[in-house]
């Protein structure tokens, strides 16, 4: 008995509005190596996490719609997952941003090494801290909650209808000050250690100006820094919880408004 596969217009448009929302969170959500893969697993992650959201699917009527419509509704959807990917990123920027104060400070941006995720060259504490909100972002059930209220949305703010919401663009720019409260809050007590032993290195110098403390001022520095910072990773998941609540509370608002 011969079976006939039909697939219809409107369920068409509703596949790509779909894969264009979640195709544009890609863009800068904090996957670990999705920049430097090929570009074929990206294209298939994207297209089996728009499958996996096939029961959410709006439904589309076909009539009317022309291509200048389709492509309108496809930009508007792609900016809005571009949206929620940045607003995910900036804790991952604000990891890097708490690396980049710190750097030159402690002495680690003498040495720069390969950024496995960008491929070009940072320094050992930069790579480290992208690498660390990568995991974390994984490790404390983040990418979950990102595609639960993705499936969400595509119920309380299906694709195809474009609503326009600047409370919710204003609260994207504010958040992007998040980056350097976060990166601030991680290293303030390293930051203050380094201080002191600056301040100590000065008043021993003044006192005998015949010891030479700037050959031992950079190997007592990384030291007391990689001391402290393998002390600090243990507040790192809560930091990063505490700053994951207002990122998700502006992707909700900007996913359902």
């Amino acid at each position: 008995m011969a079976t006939e596969l039909k697939l219809d217009i409107g369920t068409l448009y509703a596949f790509l509005l779909v894969l264009a929302r979640v195709s544009g969170a890609f863009i800068y959500v904090p996957l670990p190596g999705i920049k430097s893969g090929p570009e074929v697993a990206r294209a298939l992650l994207a297209v089996s996490l728009t499958f996996v959201l096939f029961p959410s699917w709006p439904t589309i009527d076909p009539r009317g719609v022309n291509i200048a419509i389709l492509m309108g509704w496809i930009l508007a959807e792609a900016g809005v997952g571009i949206a929620v990917g940045l607003a995910v990123a900036f804790l991952t920027e604000g990891f890097q941003m708490g690396a980049q104060i710190i750097s030159l400070q402690a002495g680690y941006s003498f040495a720069t090494t390969i950024d496995p995720n960008s491929g070009a060259d940072s320094s050992v504490l930069l790579s480290i801290a992208q690498l660390s909100a990568g995991l974390l972002f994984f490790a404390t059930g983040l990418d979950r909650q990102v595609l639960l209220i993705f499936a969400q949305s595509l119920t309380l703010h299906p694709p195809g209808h474009l609503v326009e919401s600047p409370t919710m663009v204003h609260a994207l720019i504010a958040l992007g000050g998040m980056i350097f409260v976060m990166g601030l809050r991680l290293v303030l007590p390293l930051l203050g250690l380094l201080l002191m032993v600056e301040i100590s290195l000065a008043l021993l110098s003044r006192l005998n100006a015949q010891l030479h403390l700037i050959t031992l001022s950079f190997p007592i520095k990384m030291l007391l820094s990689l001391v402290l910072l393998a002390w600090l990773v243990s507040i790192f998941p809560k930091v990063f919880m505490q700053s994951a609540g207002p990122v998700l509370q502006v992707v909700r608002g900007l996913l359902s408004s």
